[in-house]
């Protein structure tokens, strides 16, 4: 920094302050504390890094705003690593001075939302104000040191169309989701992890007639639709003394009384699965979500598993799937990018439902085809 002792003098000041730091707060203490001593890009340049170091990501502010990065994941302090989209990389030339300015960094972007983080609340997952996810885990349940990972939350909201244009719906894919939105089918959007589920849907949400109301249910505000009436609502933590939790199978009883046209759930993964598949059962039509799943033929053991863990039985999981839902599009992430690669068709096998292949992007057999022309046309 331009002032070796500047910053040193503003973290003292912010280090007697009750509230966690702000961007412009401690803009204005670099400006107070340079006394007039520097010139006027000299102060710019300390604000600049002292707002990254004591309100920002540190040393991840930079990547953080590379275009396409969706992911930072930090190992230790010289391993650093992010996602633009084709796989991980290394993050080459940015690194920590030790474990401790990584755990530094963790504990204060897990305090600017409120959040403990330390011995005895060791891991956090949580949303930061500007959108991006944040999970860390401290030693000793980490290894080899603390760990962070921040999920960056997209600006801007990626049309259907621009989709088409980076090649991430391949053949026919993009008019058969199309379509499946025009005829109200439920769907899920399934994938592994980075896959771009989220991406993809918030961009299906953005096709969406605009007199239709979307309520959204999400741990975090990830799904930012292009549409003029959206609703959220996001689930809370508990607080010091373990109460106050809203989970997500909370915020879909709530949803259902809200007159929602569209029902969807960020990410099913708990016991909210039960919530959602009873009200698409009671005459919610087109709702959607999104399930961790690495292939579309999972799906149902994923759901049997949430379901049954969720107090309902394996016959009554299955049956009501195969009532509730319709369409399983399946995501994938290659070295070429994500893409579509999989439109499946749930259907009733005796009392199981299967997913079978209507479309791929691989030309392989697709014995639900007929069965996906049919869904839609036939509403």
């Amino acid at each position: 920094m331009s002032a070796p002792s500047l910053l040193d003098r503003v973290r003292a000041r912010l280090a007697v302050e009750e509230q966690p730091p702000s961007r412009a707060g401690v803009a204005a203490l670099v400006r107070q504390e340079s006394g007039g001593l520097l010139a006027d890009d000299d102060v710019l340049l300390a604000a600049r890094e002292a707002v990254h170091e004591l309100a920002g990501a540190g040393p991840l502010e930079p990547l953080l705003g590379l275009p396409g990065v969706t992911d930072v994941l930090v190992n230790g302090p010289d391993e650093v690593w992010l996602d633009r989209g084709a796989g991980l990389e290394r993050a080459p030339g940015v690194r920590f001075a030790d474990d401790d300015a990584v755990r530094r960094l963790a504990v204060r972007l897990a305090a600017s939302v409120g959040r403990r983080l330390d011995d005895a609340a060791p891991w956090v997952d949580v949303g930061l104000p500007d959108g991006t996810r944040l999970h860390a885990v401290l030693p000793p349940v980490s290894g080899g040191g603390t760990c962070l990972s921040l999920r960056v939350l997209r600006r801007r909201a990626q049309s259907l169309a621009e989709l088409e244009q980076r090649g991430a719906l391949p053949g026919e894919s993009g008019e058969l989701l199309r379509a499946v939105l025009a005829r109200r089918l439920a769907f899920l959007v399934t994938g592994g992890t980075g896959s771009g589920k989220t991406t993809l849907l918030a961009a299906l949400l953005g096709e969406v007639d605009p007199v239709e109301r979307l309520v959204l249910c999400e741990d975090a505000a990830e799904l930012a639709p292009d549409h003029p009436h959206v609703v959220r609502l996001l689930t809370r933590p508990p607080n010091v003394e373990g109460a106050g939790a809203v989970g997500l199978r909370d915020l879909v009883r709530q949803a259902l009384r809200m007159r929602p046209d569209r029902l969807v759930v960020g990410e099913v993964r708990g016991a909210e699965v039960v919530d959602l598949l009873a009200a698409l059962n009671t005459g919610h039509d087109g709702g959607c979500g999104t399930l961790h799943a690495n292939r579309s033929a999972e799906v149902p053991a994923r759901l049997e598993a949430l379901g049954v863990a969720a107090g309902l039985g394996r016959v009554a999981v299955h049956s009501q799937a195969a009532a509730a839902l319709d369409v399983v599009v399946h995501v994938r992430r290659g070295r070429s990018g994500r893409r579509v690669a999989e439109l499946g068709v749930v259907r009733r096998t005796g009392d199981l439902v299967t997913v079978e292949p209507g479309w791929r992007d691989d030309g392989g057999p697709c014995p639900g085809g007929d069965a996906l022309r049919q869904l839609l046309a036939g509403r």
